[in-house]
């Protein structure tokens, strides 16, 4: 997924310890509940009994493209090193409300001054210290061009960063932006070693160095990536010491490891090994709603697509209600945009077009393309998106639409989509701060084309005039308006076709305990034990 990636009235004057966070406080609430088996619901007989130490071994489909929290644009990347190799100013709890970690407090001077106080005694793993300067330097190279982040435009509102005394800091924003702390808790917002800044800021790709409670310890690429217990950690010391992020393409072989206790978790769950799951006696099964949305987007930049009425065409001619059900087995819900209703700015208003094969072919041949077309679908290796596709490439014939399938491994899709070598792909996006200007100005806005999110390629000023006017907006009622207008603007130009809203799963062996999925589906296992 991609990354995947929230009150918003401004603190004034008093220190604010985290407890409760207005720029939070309309977000509708993700919870973190498990609607299965929880395998975070160990009792305190279990924990007590947990051993200190081992290796804990994470079966993953695929590897990571890239370490550096610049440079990453997926989910399974971030995973690796979010809250566990790199530590955030602030840190989203289980609603994504925003909680203290390496700042302690922090405070709004006004509409564009926000101050942060720093933690002190932090070291970063290379022995640097963590002050005003190590977090002035990241963002100083996030924010510059030269650096070339795809992440840069995320946080283009900061125009200054002031190191005001050892562990005080400030940002200076060119305008309000409401929901400062949620992108600062993201993984983008990773503070880095400024002693490997300085060095060689390259090798941070392939070696991360933060402050976290794991050290990076090695990576084989297509095969594993180790981090080991940090002896040095500021906070409370993991419980075990070791790490093993392990690449499985095969989805059986996953399930096998963890249910035999060769791999302690997978969070890569395919929905048609649910029911086995389920009957093991040595495999637990959680399940969560998340922010993120599936769906199918078109390059509008590219023939045909570049024709409103032939993405219209195609939107009418997918049922996606049989995706759901018969892809999926009803895991996650139908989705009626790009935003899950978890997310702040969601709007029930916005409808998508319906399954309507008539419809669709008038369009086509409004359109010119009575005859037909021959179209290819860009798609990751990941099951049920290969299923999926198969399922539209049905559908699709129906219209008179030839469709040809491309399986692409995951690093050779994202390069795909990311560079626009598409038609049309299977995509998804995992919203990392439970704010809809994370959905929207990355997907969607003009500046993001390409690696930032807009995969699309879509370019409206009336939309990108709309965005930007949502991320200023205080008032929350006169935000969410926004949201819900551009959002209809989106679906009237056919920019994409919503299919579904994610439900995260992740299946453990029952020797583990204390894990648990973000919302954003990150696995956090700073408090995961073995017993």
């Amino acid at each position: 997924m991609r990354h995947s990636e929230r009150s918003m009235k401004y603190l004034n004057g008093k220190w604010k310890k985290g407890l409760v966070f207005l720029c939070f406080a309309f977000i509708l609430i993700v919870t973190s509940c498990s609607t299965g088996s929880n395998p975070t619901s160990g009792t305190k007989k279990e924990t007590k009994q947990a051993k200190q130490g081992g290796t804990l071994v994470v079966a993953r489909q695929s590897d990571a493209t890239k370490l550096d929290p610049q440079f990453i644009t997926d989910i399974p990347s971030a995973n690796v090193i979010y809250q566990k190799v790199y530590e955030t100013l602030v840190t989203p709890d289980k609603d994504m409300r925003p909680q203290p970690l390496l700042a302690t407090e922090w405070k709004q001077a006004d509409n564009t001054t926000w101050e942060f106080k720093l933690r002190k005694g932090v070291k970063f793993q290379d022995g640097a210290d963590l002050n005003a300067e190590a977090v002035k330097k990241t963002f100083e190279r996030l924010l510059d061009p030269k650096t070339g982040s795809p992440q840069r435009e995320k946080f283009a509102m900061i125009k200054e960063i002031k190191a005001i005394d050892d562990y005080t800091v400030q940002f200076i924003l060119s305008y309000p932006y409401a929901p400062l702390l949620s992108i600062l808790g993201s993984n983008e917002g990773s503070i880095l070693s400024p002693k490997a800044l300085q060095e060689d800021s390259s090798k941070l790709a392939q070696h991360p160095v933060g402050t976290g409670p794991y050290v990076f310890d090695s990576w084989k690429s297509g095969e594993e990536i180790v981090l080991k217990k940090n002896p040095e950690y500021w906070g409370k010391k993991p419980n075990i010491d070791k790490v093993v992020f392990k690449v499985v393409p095969e989805d059986a072989t996953r399930i096998a490891m963890v249910e035999t206790g060769e791999a302690s978790i997978t969070d890569q769950v395919p929905v048609t090994e649910i029911a086995r799951i389920e009957s093991s006696s040595t495999m637990k099964l959680y399940r969560t709603e998340g922010l993120a949305v599936e769906y199918v987007g078109f390059n509008v930049t590219k023939k045909p697509f570049d024709n409103v009425k032939v993405r219209q065409a195609i939107s009418h001619a997918i049922e996606r209600k049989s995706i759901i059900k018969g892809v999926y087995n009803n895991v996650g819900k139908l989705a009626n945009s790009a935003m899950s209703s978890k997310v702040f700015g969601y709007s029930e208003n916005v409808k998508p077009y319906n399954y309507d094969v008539n419809e669709a072919k008038k369009l086509l041949k409004e359109a010119g393309y009575e005859n037909g077309l021959d179209l290819t679908l860009i798609t990751s290796d990941r099951k049920e998106r290969i299923n999926m596709a198969e399922v539209i490439q049905s559908q699709l014939k129906g219209i008179g639409v030839n469709v040809k399938v491309q399986v692409l491994e995951y690093g050779a899709y994202i390069d795909a989509i990311n560079n626009g070598k598409d038609d049309l792909f299977i995509g998804g996006w995992g919203n990392a701060t439970g704010d809809g200007d994370y959905n929207q100005y990355n997907l969607f806005h003009s500046a993001s084309r390409g690696p930032a999110g807009n995969s699309f390629f879509y370019n409206n000023p009336k939309a990108d005039s709309l965005i930007e006017a949502a991320r200023r907006e205080q008032d929350e009622k006169k935000r969410q308006k926004l949201y819900e207008e551009v959002m209809q603007l989106e679906m009237q130009d056919a920019v994409y076709i919503p299919i579904r809203v994610y439900e995260h799963l992740a299946v453990s062996n029952k020797s583990v305990d204390n894990f648990w999925l973000s919302p954003v589906n990150y696995l956090m296992i700073n408090e995961a034990v073995l017993k």
